[in-house]
């Protein structure tokens, strides 16, 4: 799995074998640390990326359930949850890094998270379909796992839903099969990551 990009590892800046941070950037908890295990290949989304995307969502998620299906450092779910986000399920499944997500849940006293320890994919698979209004997909850049997490994940998006896909190249959805009926709304570029939020396409 490469290295943290030098775009992502802005958000967690610290030495080798201690504790990175992250920051909240807006909503209930704004400006709020969070500590962040120091973790090969975990890639905290950086500040400017998710200002860009919550610019891109409205500000506000009040209300919404959100699903971050590789949460790593749970940057997007927190950050949706401070934004209003009635449910955000967040999946992780290394012990450390879920045990770091679930003592931000409790130092945040956030009611509204859930930290599943779990293998992406087969949970995604065994979730009911349209049961999010927004899904954050961030897979290992590494594993070539992002054309399966598609498949699993265009189905729990809701009819009027967003999902958001991190990778390391751009996204063409017109040439991947997961994404019929679907097209990237926004998009941009930090660094080494590409980062895309798409809808599904109006039918009439």
């Amino acid at each position: 799995m490469p290295r943290p990009s030098p775009a992502r590892a802005k958000s967690a800046t610290s030495s080798r074998g201690q504790t990175h941070t992250i920051r909240i950037i807006g909503g209930d908890w704004k400006r709020t640390p969070l500590p962040v295990i120091d973790l090969d290949g975990l890639r905290p989304t950086p500040d400017r990326v998710r200002e860009t995307l919550f610019n891109w969502l409205g500000q506000r998620l009040d209300g919404q359930r959100c699903l971050d299906l590789f949460a790593g450092s749970g940057a997007l779910g927190f950050e949706a949850a401070s934004r209003g986000a009635s449910r955000v399920l967040m999946v992780e499944r290394h012990a450390r890094a879920a045990a770091q997500l679930r003592a931000n849940q409790a130092k945040l006293a956030a009611s509204a998270i859930e930290v599943a320890e779990a293998d992406a994919l087969r949970l995604a698979a065994s979730l009911a379909p349209g049961s999010f209004d927004v899904v954050f997909l961030d897979p290992p850049f590494g594993e070539d796992l992002l054309g399966r997490a598609l498949e699993l994940a265009v189905p729990l998006v809701a009819p009027d839903g967003f999902l958001y896909v991190e990778s390391g190249e751009s996204l063409d959805a017109a040439a991947n099969p997961a994404l019929e009926a679907w097209s990237v709304v926004r998009q941009g570029k930090a660094g080494a990551v590409h980062y895309h939020l798409l809808q599904r396409e109006n039918e009439e």
